[in-house]
């Protein structure tokens, strides 16, 4: 019985539990659960438990046992918070209510759902460390076992582990959670880069694992002679990390060097410094390779002796040197410091959460979910670099950081001040991009104006962004309320909307109210300093006018006769009853055969064909004086231009393998666009000449096999390819 094996776990590293509380945490789990199935069809019990099982491995206490077995317990079963609390005490509630999803709150979108569900996981966070520890637990049993998901839903779980909660372990320090969790995001994000790389490492096994045992004898053997006690043990880096590495330098496998790691484990600091003295005698050390986190910590409390050698066949391979306690946290992270306690003191736990409050603070000007979930990745990303103040202070602060993100990390009044920068004593641009060991010196003055707008999309760190924003927001409020109002006036015209109905306070007191505004003014200031974007307070205005009157409160719509762009008349419909009729494919919509499709008699241009969810068409006040019953000509071989918008995780060469694949089919491209999204995907629009709606499925069908493609639509509003 897997409940047994977990029981039996825990006894194994403390005898002594609490198991009177594990036991009562588990029946009520099994009673709340008792008729819940998961997809792959098991109890949903077994889920409850295998988390558990994850936090046993971490040799947790009895209340994170607990908090683990009931963490689905509020969001899936009849029970509430305060049944939790009442029966378990506020310390295990707290963990599980964090680990909760929101359920009761309307939001309008799947990315406003999951930015509001990661800020109350922060929340609890920030009051106890174990919320992130058991949610992390719960994300690694769901991966493990995405396969009985659907498509959809595994790139989608997928990318959020690659972006927010692999990030999260590595930051915590939790290396062993990181690493599983980006090899299965990996395997299902790009199943065939995946298999192939997989498929080329194990052909070169036996001869990795050969190179590995000979050069662990040798470090043993020096360990030894220079009469160092230490433990060595050799490891092939992750799946993920090599192919990350491969994009990054644009190389082969083959090509990749260190993709294996010795490690040195000895007693004491002293001799972690003794035995990289030993290695640089007896090796060739690679310059510029060795970097010392135990003088200089990462954030995430990581500390370890790196070195790069040549081993005496000239192959380089990669050292880590550390004492047992480094190793332990190494491995672990923050959870290491809850092994075997009842309760970690205030300074581990002060430490662990001081960068999640500080975050919070941060993200406190940021009201749109975008830029929050971007905020998020950009600040969990793990590279970083090191550098000094004049005095000597070191500074960590993210990779492609500037003078002004040293500025505002340093101090808001410095940011403010800030009119030039010195990295060497020499003068930089703010664009500057520091590097580790540079000497930042802030060049400030009392007479300076403030900050430049433009500094908010030149910062790396929202640290940064938000003090800047906090500047506009209180210096310059009747500024901002002006600017603002301007902006979404013309966002407003610019969409043919019409700014007097949607402006009506049954409508923006909604808005006020989603994002904890008190009054008109303030939406119109967010929008001015940069907390908001227009768009975003449209979209909801639109959403609320919606509930009202099942359409856009449109104000300008254009006669579609000097709106439509033509392509060649065509023989492919038939208008009924006026044989020898002009027609002309509507490029707004790009109706192919098999659509359902409505005629448009416009002003001297003969019949425009739109598919009948045309916009234009639902929109026009003229429609239903102008409509005309057409249909296709099945006899017709006629190709149409339509366009498709692929959306995929970006990757290299992802373009030229959707070209490619268009030219094995032998279809006509007729243009191609490609960006990239705020939220790191990639937007790739194609034209492609179809002859029909099955050619169409057919191709969207082999488009979905090309490795990190996870949507594609068709476009009812034309955009400009060529």
């Amino acid at each position: 019985m897997l409940y047994a094996k977990l029981i039996d776990e825990i006894k194994l590293y403390n005898p002594n539990s609490n198991f009177d509380l594990i036991n009562k945490a588990y029946n009520l789990a099994l009673e709340g659960h008792m008729q819940q199935k998961r997809a792959s069809g098991e109890p949903y019990i077994i889920h409850c438990i295998e988390v558990a099982r994850i936090i046993a491995s971490l040799e947790l206490n009895s209340k994170s046992i607990a908090a683990a077995l009931l963490h689905d317990v509020i969001e899936d079963t009849r029970f509430t918070a305060n049944d939790i609390k009442e029966m378990f005490g506020s310390e295990i509630a707290l963990i599980v209510e964090g680990v909760s999803k929101l359920t009761n709150i309307p939001l309008q979108s799947q990315k406003e759902q999951q930015v509001e569900n990661i800020r109350k996981m922060f929340m609890a966070m920030s009051k106890d460390i174990r919320v992130i520890i058991v949610k992390l637990a719960d994300r690694l049993h769901n991966m493990r076992t995405l396969e009985y998901k659907t498509k959809k839903s595994q790139i989608e779980k997928s990318k959020e582990t690659m972006d927010i909660y692999a990030p999260i372990a590595h930051r915590l320090g939790m290396s062993s959670f990181r690493i599983e969790l980006e090899d299965l995001a990996f395997m299902h994000l790009y199943p065939d880069d995946y298999a192939d790389l997989s498929q080329k490492m194990e052909k070169n096994r036996q001869e990795r694992y050969d190179l590995i045992h000979n050069i662990k004898n040798e470090l043993e053997i020096d360990l030894s002679h220079n009469k160092i006690e230490g433990h060595v043990e050799g490891r092939v880096k992750h799946l993920y990390s090599i192919y990350r590495k491969m994009i990054s330098q644009n190389k082969s496998l083959e090509e990749i060097y260190d993709i294996f790691a010795l490690r040195i484990i000895v007693n004491n600091i002293k001799d972690c410094y003794f035995a990289l003295g030993m290695l640089h005698e007896n090796y060739k050390p690679i310059p510029g390779r060795f970097k010392d986190y135990i003088a200089m910590p990462k954030k995430n409390m990581y500390q370890s002796l790196h070195t790069t050698l040549i081993n005496k066949n000239g192959r380089p391979f990669e050292v880590q040197i550390r004492t047992w306690e480094m190793h332990r946290v190494a491995e672990f992270g923050i959870a290491a410091h809850w092994k075997y306690k009842q309760k970690i003191n205030d300074a581990e736990q002060s430490s662990s959460l001081e960068w999640i409050s500080q975050w919070m603070e941060w993200q406190k000007e940021t009201k749109d979910e975008d830029e929050f979930y971007s905020n998020l990745k950009n600040d969990l990303f793990d590279m970083e670099v090191f550098v000094f103040t004049p005095k000597g202070d070191v500074i960590n602060l993210p990779y492609g950081a500037n003078p002004i993100d040293f500025a505002y990390h340093v101090h808001s009044a410095v940011g403010n001040k800030m009119i030039g920068a010195k990295v060497g004593g020499k003068m930089v641009p703010v664009t500057y991009t520091l590097q580790t060991g540079d000497i930042v010196e802030i060049i400030t003055s009392n007479t300076s104006k403030g900050p430049s707008r433009d500094w908010l999309k030149l910062v790396k760190t929202s640290q940064a962004r938000t003090k800047i924003k906090q500047f506009f927001r209180k210096e310059r409020k009747e500024e901002n309320i002006e600017k603002g109002k301007d902006q979404l006036l013309k966002e407003i015209k610019r969409q043919g909307l019409n700014p007097v109905d949607l402006l009506k306070p049954q409508y923006y007191e909604k808005v006020l109210e989603r994002y904890n505004f008190q009054e008109l003014e303030d939406i119109m200031c967010a929008i001015g300093y940069g907390g908001i974007t227009s768009n975003k307070i449209i979209s909801k205005l639109k959403e609320e006018y919606r509930k009202d009157h099942k359409e856009d409160p449109v104000i300008i719509v254009p006669a579609l006769a000097d709106s439509i762009k033509y392509s060649k008349s065509t023989e492919g419909v038939i208008v009924k009853d006026i044989p020898n009729c002009m027609v002309k494919i509507s490029k707004c919509c790009n109706p192919v055969p098999g659509d359902e499709i409505t005629g448009y008699v416009t002003r001297g241009r003969g019949v425009s064909i739109h598919r009948i969810d045309c916009i234009n068409i639902i929109n026009d006040k003229e429609f239903e004086d102008r409509k005309i019953d057409v249909y296709w000509n099945l006899n017709s071989d006629e190709s149409y231009e339509t366009q498709l918008d692929i959306k995929s995780y970006d990757r290299p060469n992802l373009v030229t393998d959707i070209m490619k694949l268009l030219s094995e089919q032998k279809i006509q491209c007729n243009g191609v666009k490609a960006k990239i999204t705020k939220e790191g995907y990639a937007d790739v629009k194609i034209l492609v000449m179809m002859k029909n709606k099955d050619e169409i499925q057919e191709l969207n069908r082999r488009l979905r096999k090309i490795s990190g493609v996870f949507e594609i639509s068709r476009f009812s509003k034309r955009q400009k390819l060529r």
